[in-house]
């Protein structure tokens, strides 16, 4: 870290506290600050400062001497619009006794240019409208429960493999297209009032017995 006083000799032997204006950043991380007596200083920015400093801001220099002299805070930004708070290394946020809140008036947005993980006993969501894009998706767990009042599904390969499958419905409408083809061990099909069965040709065999039984049975 260097020193480079303008026009106010600087005394090396007392500490150091000085308000001054940020001019630039280095790809280093050395920022240029210039002060109100006049001087310039290249320093880094102190630990406790994660506040990132922009050029314009009025920041606080602080050190025991001039060749330890530290960003130690910002005082003023220029522009407190945006606010970026960055720390060299990994950031966590704790509190052991408490709980953690981000609120905002406006948006909120987390991006992970690797892994975003979360990770709770319970997982709360409320929003009144929700979009959800993703490439690929897994999903595990014991249960799955799900109210909605409407739902539609649209793909091109729909496969459910499971041990029991039901469903309960007051109306249901199929339509295909194509070929629809059931293979089972057993079939049972019951209706309460009428069923049929109607095609241009209609075909129904049985390998070794056919039984038809009714009141009455009408043919032709």
């Amino acid at each position: 870290m260097t020193v480079v006083p303008l026009r106010t000799p600087v005394d090396v032997s007392g500490p150091v506290q000085h308000l001054g204006q940020l001019v630039s950043v280095d790809a280093d991380g050395l920022f240029e600050v210039h002060t109100e007596d006049g001087a310039t200083w290249h320093c880094r920015r102190a630990a406790s400062c994660l506040l990132q400093p922009q050029p314009g801001d009025t920041v606080l220099l602080s050190g025991p001497d001039p060749r330890r002299v530290y960003l130690l805070a910002v005082i003023e930004q220029a522009d407190a619009s945006v606010s970026r708070i960055e720390a060299p290394g990994d950031l966590r946020l704790a509190a052991p006794a408490g709980a953690i809140s981000i609120e905002s008036a406006a948006d909120i947005r987390l991006h992970s240019a690797a892994t975003l993980a979360m990770q709770g006993a319970q997982w709360a969501l409320e929003a009144q409208q929700a979009q959800c894009d993703v490439r690929e998706m897994r999903y595990t767990g014991q249960a799955l429960d799900a109210t909605v009042g409407r739902m539609r599904l649209v793909g091109q390969v729909f496969e459910s493999v499971a041990e029991r499958v039901m469903q309960i419905a007051r109306n249901a409408l199929r339509f295909v297209d194509g070929v629809d083809q059931v293979r089972v061990g057993h079939l049972d099909l019951r209706a309460q009032e009428t069923a049929i069965v109607h095609g241009k040709h209609v075909v129904i065999t049985g390998k070794e017995l056919m039984k038809v039984d009714a009141g009455q049975i009408h043919m032709g």
